[in-house]
């Protein structure tokens, strides 16, 4: 069925899930019923999504199969920008509400806002099967449009740090620590977990795992020599746990951080 609200007498149509499961039950007839092994994966709001269908892709296989997601690039943080708002809550708070998602959340308390019921934070607290999170600790997409988007820096001051981290000012790398920091503690939390792996790499980049540059070549990230394909590898094959926390910007030379063109001016 296709989900659909009305505002202001405009009916707006949501087939999300819809595609979800006509994508599933298609690689279900062509054989991923019968798998022994599988892995769900996908890239920044791709990454979020396995979290929220991670659960749901498990149940549909058999039960001695081997099943785990991975999450790239999709652990997006609850935190205020530089001007003090929550640019991303905020976000969150008109996509729950617009597509009235709440219902789907059971972890999402009723004291809490909308939007925060959308973020992995929450969401993690009630997945069962395995999940590896890959994620960098200064997000380039986050560090654009959730820490310092650009209504929030009306005087252009983070411009040149947006587009390049090298870029950035004592007082601009001190934030960008916190927010690694935020990114950490909130990661701690998944430490017990006992089956689950994540990957914290220290470079100024979004998504890792679709690019073989990044993912898995001569001139890869390492952390603890080990490539990021080698990490997910270990972990999906319990070769051994893999809770890898990568040092301080600019500490890996490794990293391939990414550098922005300024926006054109007419």
């Amino acid at each position: 069925m296709t989900n659909f609200k009305t505002q202001n007498g405009t009916k707006f149509f949501f087939r999300g899930q819809r595609i979800w499961e006509a994508v599933i039950s298609e690689l279900l007839l062509k054989g991923l019923r019968h798998a022994k092994q599988a892995f769900l994966t996908g890239c920044s709001a791709g990454g979020l999504a396995t979290f929220i269908h991670c659960d749901n892709f498990r149940t549909l296989l058999p039960k001695d199969s081997r099943v785990k997601c991975l999450a790239d690039g999709g652990f997006f943080l609850d935190v205020e920008d530089i001007s003090g708002q929550r640019t991303m809550r905020a976000f969150y708070n008109d996509v729950v509400r617009l597509q009235d998602l709440r219902g789907r959340f059971p972890h999402c308390g009723p004291n809490m806002d909308l939007g925060q019921c959308f973020f992995p934070s929450e969401v993690v607290k009630d997945i069962i099967t395995p999940v590896f999170v890959l994620n960098p600790a200064y997000d380039a997409w986050q560090v654009q449009h959730v820490l310092s988007p650009v209504a929030s820096d009306p005087q252009h001051s983070w411009l040149e740090c947006r587009l390049d981290i090298s870029k950035c000012d004592s007082n601009q790398l001190e934030i960008l620590q916190g927010f690694r920091k935020k990114l950490h503690d909130t990661i701690s939390e998944l430490k017990h977990k006992k089956d689950w792996g994540f990957l914290i790499d220290s470079c100024f980049i979004h998504c890792q795992s679709l690019n073989s540059l990044t993912w898995h070549s001569p001139s890869s990230l390492r952390v603890n020599n080990k490539t990021i394909a080698e990490a997910v590898g270990d972990w999906f094959f319990d070769r051994r746990e893999v809770k890898e926390i990568d040092c301080e910007y600019p500490c890996n030379p490794t990293c391939h951080n990414l550098v922005f063109a300024k926006p054109f001016k007419a």
